[in-house]
């Protein structure tokens, strides 16, 4: 019986791995894209932020699609938009088709709530928390697999193999790229097909003998009918609940005025210390760093490497050393590691030498003439200088390249900072925040609040991708990360004074605790 909630459950987690892939294939290819369609800063933020401000509409929606046509087909239509979405990025023909098609995608960004949704109730109560956790280390793995899928089709465009050449991989790099997430979207949706619908939902559409049959895929007989009385208890519970408008009133009762000061500020610290400017933007990160192509493209696998690692960690650690400890102490470990970041970029200092304008096409080396041996103390001062010399487009082509040649700067101390960030992220703030929100809300609220503040995170997600190209122009790596540090601590200071420890309490204590609070 458990084997067959196992299977269901996996199947579902599936869509945890398409999501990552979705989320971070695009970091490889912003170059590409911008030197192809002659974009600007706040172009780039629109094509990687579009699945961010596609999800903010769809959060609307899939609560009533969930209920309406079932989990199951809801998760359907959801693997069908992956699907669609990757195909018409792939073939996108410019810039609008293809800040549209990753909308489409983002529109199915809901999966993650959906399929928590789904593995929660087909899940046998002492196997659920184990079976949710699936989904979140599967976001991961498919994060880390993007890395490495655009690294690998990196190092096979400059292959000089006939099969590279007749695939278009060569020219075409980017198209690869994006399109590499067809197949695992097209295996999700056939895999989708196998699952069952959910037990609860045949049970609100009044249908008790399928949710029995399904039921008994999954616990042992003598446990079927005390599940299905339960499940009509609770159907039963939440319809006589109050309505949506009641809701939102009571989401705002004083009693609850600490659970939402938590609620917000966890949201917006999540992500306002910049992990998806990191991880969406990662190769151009490492660029800023002084590294190549070729290496910026595989330190960026390190940084999905290290975050699986440190996600398993802290669903490992959460019920055993508790919520509080590992938020605040792994908040103040991201700021560390991002005042280390601002630190080393403040260091920093780009000089080009003639030496290095020899690797340089002829008409770029005479270009830059005028650059040999002056020295810039920021990136932003380097950039400019340089879209004087070449113009906007070929300053943007060749940056990677120039800053590699001109940066000097601690390479290592930054290189760490950055991985230890990202270690600090998945450590704590990351993972955990989902398991504070499932438990700082009462009951009769948790339906509008978890949504509320899932939004609340969504929206700061968008900003962050939005204008981080744009800042990084303007504001310079070291500012960018200064700002991220100081949020976080921000953030810490409100979290240190107001977050409880939920850790084997039930959500009556809970709160009972934060009412007195």
């Amino acid at each position: 019986m458990h084997f067959n909630a196992l299977r269901y459950a996996t199947i579902v987690a599936f869509g945890g791995f398409v999501f990552g892939l979705d989320a971070a294939l695009i970091s490889g290819t912003v170059n590409f894209v911008t030197a192809e369609f002659g974009l600007n800063d706040l172009q780039i933020g629109a094509v990687v932020s579009a699945p961010g401000f596609g999800v903010l509409i769809a959060l609307l929606a899939v609560g009533y699609l969930a209920d309406g046509l079932g989990r199951k087909r809801t998760l359907q239509l959801i693997a069908a938009l992956y699907l669609v979405s990757a195909i018409a990025s792939a073939l996108a023909p410019g810039y609008y088709s293809l800040v549209a098609a990753r909308f489409l995608g983002g529109l199915a960004f809901t999966s993650l709530s959906l399929a928590s949704m789904y593995i929660g109730e087909i899940a046998p109560p002492d196997k659920r928390g184990k079976l949710v956790a699936m989904n979140q280390i599967n976001i991961v793995i498919g994060l880390s697999a993007a890395y490495f899928v655009n690294y690998l089709i990196l190092q096979l465009s400059q292959s000089d193999a006939g099969w590279v050449h007749s695939l278009g991989i060569d020219r075409h790099t980017w198209r690869w790229m994006l399109g590499s997430e067809i197949l695992p979207a097209m295996l999700w949706s056939l895999l989708l097909l196998g699952i069952p619908p959910s037990p609860r939902w045949l049970m609100l559409k009044g249908r008790k003998e399928a949710a029995r049959r399904v039921l008994a895929k999954l616990l042992p007989p003598e446990q079927i009918e005390d599940q299905l009385s339960e499940i009509e208890h609770n159907i039963a519970k939440e319809e006589s609940n109050t309505s949506f408008v009641t809701q939102i009133r009571q989401l705002f009762d004083p009693a609850l005025k600490v659970a939402l000061i938590v609620g917000l500020v966890y949201a917006i610290v999540q992500q306002i210390t910049g992990i998806n400017a990191v991880l969406f933007y990662a190769p151009t990160v490492f660029e800023q760093v002084g590294l190549g192509k070729d290496s910026a493209f595989m330190q960026a696998v390190w940084v999905g490497i290290g975050g699986l690692v440190f996600t398993i960690v802290a669903l490992l650690l959460v019920d055993k050393v508790g919520r509080r400890p590992l938020t605040l102490w792994g908040l103040l470990w991201v700021i560390l590691s991002l005042g280390i970041c601002a630190y080393g970029f403040h260091q920093a200092s780009y000089r080009l030498q003639a030496e290095d304008l020899y690797s340089l096409e002829q008409a770029v080396s005479t270009d830059l003439q005028e650059l040999v041996g002056k020295e810039f103390d920021t990136d932003v001062a380097f950039k400019a200088a340089l879209r004087k010399e070449l113009g906007e487009t070929r300053a943007r082509a060749l940056e990677g390249q120039l800053f590699s040649l001109a940066a000097k700067l601690p390479t290592t101390l930054i290189l760490l900072g950055i991985m230890s960030f990202v270690a600090a992220f998945h450590f704590s703030i990351g993972p955990i925040m989902w398991v504070i929100f499932s438990e700082i809300f009462p009951t009769r609220v948790r339906a509008v609040a978890i949504p509320t503040f899932a939004l609340v995170t969504s929206v700061v997600s968008y900003l962050v991708q939005q204008f981080f190209p744009w800042q990084l122009t303007h504001m310079g790596a070291r500012d960018i990360f200064l700002f991220y540090a100081i949020t976080g601590a921000i953030g810490l200071a409100v979290l240190y004074k107001y977050l409880p420890e939920t850790k084997n309490k039930s959500i009556e204590e809970i709160e009972a605790e934060l009412a007195r609070a």
